[in-house]
């Protein structure tokens, strides 16, 4: 469901594995759909359809119709409730990248948590165990990869965790743009301007302002310090159900200019979504915004650096002497853009799903119920990432 940045590059990944039958690329565009499919198809088993993906009932049919047992969502957050219910009604395994979204404390923003992102989709747990059925929820890169690096650190290499936070930088360039997010835009701005969460053991989830707590954090391979800022994700949510650590946060390297930008799309109200009236037409400011800017999909061409992602864990290692490490997973844009013509951050975001569907058919990851990457054995997915030829690293720290 979605065949735009993230959509598509699923389908150069998946074409070169055999754990399927048949792949349909479904978008409220079918002609975008379809160019996914003429692009990459090279043995017959992609189609195409048209989905409204706002409407759980029609997600349903369209997966009914073309017998699909696995749906992946690979649209906004924004769409998570009609396709998380039409794979549900569908009978269907559903995967997601991003999860429900949030709502901030009406009162208290900045401290204190309202709706969290999935608290949607955990409240129904209950009815996916009942049935048998799995929801794997934010199985991306971040959250997803970031996720799976934590169990691995959790399970392998600490007796005790104390700190696990994911961290994610950059060197990525576009030249030719003043400002060219990567991402999309919309999803870009819903996490970065939404109160950052956090996870403290005594404490529970709280909330800061966005973009607090700066620090400096070395990336590997080249790509050096970066300033990282709290940034509202996934991880935060997740990690703490499955692993037992202390601390959760999650810090985005954005660079000054990007945060200026968002700051001022704010102070604007170009982020609001809801629809206002221009000279008798409806619009979201923040559909405008995407609207002007480039499409990530289609940046590869003009884009060079490398993305990565990965999780800082510190706590004691195995030996009980206080150990620190960065589990990470680093991409080349111009080597995904020359090998499958797609770019980095859709490329890395869009890899991890196919090898979670590859792990779901074969038996290897398996479970009923709304369960995050984290809830899995991390190995056969590391391994199985490898066999993709994307390897994963691990930095080992000096501990502070």
């Amino acid at each position: 469901m979605g065949s735009g940045g993230v959509g598509a590059a699923f389908a150069p990944i998946a074409a070169r594995r055999d754990f399927y039958e048949h792949v349909v690329f479904a978008d409220i565009d079918e002609s975008r759909a379809q160019r996914v499919v003429d692009r990459f198809d090279t043995k017959g088993r992609f189609s195409a359809t048209k989905v409204d993906a706002t409407d759980a009932a029609d997600v349903a049919s369209v997966a009914k119709i073309h017998n699909c047992d696995a749906i992946l969502n690979a649209a906004d957050p924004r769409f998570v409730p009609g396709i998380f219910q039409g794979a549900f009604d569908a009978g269907a395994t559903y995967v997601d990248m991003a999860m429900s979204l949030s709502e901030p404390h009406p009162d208290r923003p900045h401290e204190l948590v309202g709706k969290k992102l999935g608290d949607d989709q955990f409240a129904v747990a209950t009815q996916w165990e009942d049935r048998g059925q799995l929801a794997l929820v934010g199985c991306g890169v971040e959250p997803g990869f970031s996720d799976v690096a934590a169990r691995y650190a959790s399970d392998h290499l600490f007796r005790e965790v104390h700190d696990v936070g994911v961290r994610d930088g950059a060197n990525l360039e576009v030249p030719g743009h003043a400002f060219a997010p990567t991402f999309s835009i919309w999803t870009t701005i819903e996490e970065c301007l939404n109160p950052p969460v956090v996870w403290e053991k005594d404490r529970g989830w709280f909330t800061t302002a966005p973009f607090s707590e700066p620090e400096t954090f070395s990336f590997p391979e080249g790509i050096g310090e970066v300033e990282c800022v709290n940034v509202e994700h996934e991880e935060v949510v997740l990690i703490p159900r499955w692993v037992e650590c202390t601390r959760a946060t999650f810090k985005y390297g954005l660079g000054d200019e990007f945060i200026g930008v968002l700051e001022t799309l704010h102070k604007l109200g170009l982020d609001g979504t809801d629809r206002v009236k221009v000279r008798g037409v409806e619009v979201s400011p923040r559909d405008v915004v995407a609207a002007v800017l480039p499409d990530p999909a289609f940046l590869g061409a003009e884009m060079t650096g490398k993305t990565c992602a990965g999780t800082w864990v510190a706590g004691l290692g195995n030996d009980g002497r206080p150990r620190e490490v960065y589990v990470h997973h680093v991409v080349d844009t111009e080597e995904t853009w020359a090998k499958d013509g797609t770019q980095a951050v859709t490329w890395q975001t869009a890899i991890n799903p196919v090898v979670a569907l590859e792990l779901i058919e074969s038996g290897v990851w398996s479970g009923a119920g709304v369960l995050g990457p984290e809830a899995f054995d991390a190995v056969p997915f590391l391994d199985l990432l490898r066999d993709h030829g994307s390897a994963w690293g691990m930095t080992e720290m000096t501990p502070t």
